[in-house]
């Protein structure tokens, strides 16, 4: 059991950090660039993964948002590289759905229109030309 945890413990310490080098941001890397962190990171699995642990990424307190504001960033203001907005937070989004909302009642309006019509038409060719209904 002891000579299994001693091989599964390291293997899996260098995988996690083999990803978490990977999905780590650009901006967040210290010291050195990303690319090296990770050749460090694979060609010396144990040292490489605690070196990367320790010195390799920004670690700390999570990022807060400005106060007052439920979605984290002003209005007029959009995330720049962080998490992007959520659909029913976006302004822009939302605009362009009554947009498009507002085209899909006219187009529906419109066949409804076309409809009638040639249903009134159809109505026209099936009475008799005397004006008696049969």
């Amino acid at each position: 059991m002891l000579r299994i945890l001693t091989f599964v413990l390291p293997l899996a310490l260098w995988v996690w950090a083999f990803i978490d080098c990977l999905t780590t941001p650009e901006d967040e890397v210290k010291h050195l660039p990303k690319v090296v962190w990770v050749i460090i990171v694979l060609l010396f699995p144990l040292v490489g993964s605690i070196a990367w642990l320790v010195a390799g990424k920004r670690r700390g307190a999570p990022r807060t948002h400005p106060a007052g504001d439920p979605a984290g960033f002003p209005e007029y203001e959009r995330p720049r590289g962080g998490r992007p907005l959520a659909p029913d937070d976006d302004p822009e989004f939302l605009a362009s759905l009554k947009k498009d909302n507002k085209q899909h009642e006219d187009m529906l309006k419109q066949w409804e229109a076309d409809l009638r019509r040639r249903e009134e038409e159809l109505r026209g060719k099936d009475e008799p030309e005397d004006g008696r209904k049969g």
